[in-house]
């Protein structure tokens, strides 16, 4: 499994002195039974998903590629950074064009690094 993090990543309260080792945990799947994590959908015709860091254990994750947004201690975080994310979105661009709003922010990040 490979796992890119979005430049600014969403991050629940309860784990944001935990971000860098739960992140070391998840690419080293190791289980962690109350993160959420929030992905860019798989298909184009969804925003987001969001699913247990549990799931990422399932072996047809072995070769798939995810670009994870955010990271939640449970469901309810989960849900409440999602809201959070459409809010932001909608505040900044009047849209809720989040996939478009995410990767545009990415690509910039990632051309001040170039």
């Amino acid at each position: 499994m490979r796992i890119k993090c979005y430049c600014d990543l969403y991050v629940s309260d309860g784990l944001k002195r935990r971000k860098n080792k739960i992140l070391k945990k998840l690419m080293e799947r190791t289980v962690q039974p109350s993160v959420y994590v929030l992905t860019l959908a798989q298909g184009e015709q969804n925003h987001l998903e969001f699913y247990p860091a549990l799931l990422l254990q399932q072996p047809w994750y072995d070769d798939a590629e995810i670009f994870v947004v955010g990271i939640a201690d449970g469901y309810d975080a989960a849900v409440y950074l999602v809201e959070e994310i459409v809010r932001e979105v909608l505040e900044e661009t009047g849209d809720t064009d989040i996939r478009g709003f995410l990767a545009g922010r990415q690509g910039r990040f990632e051309e001040g690094l170039a």
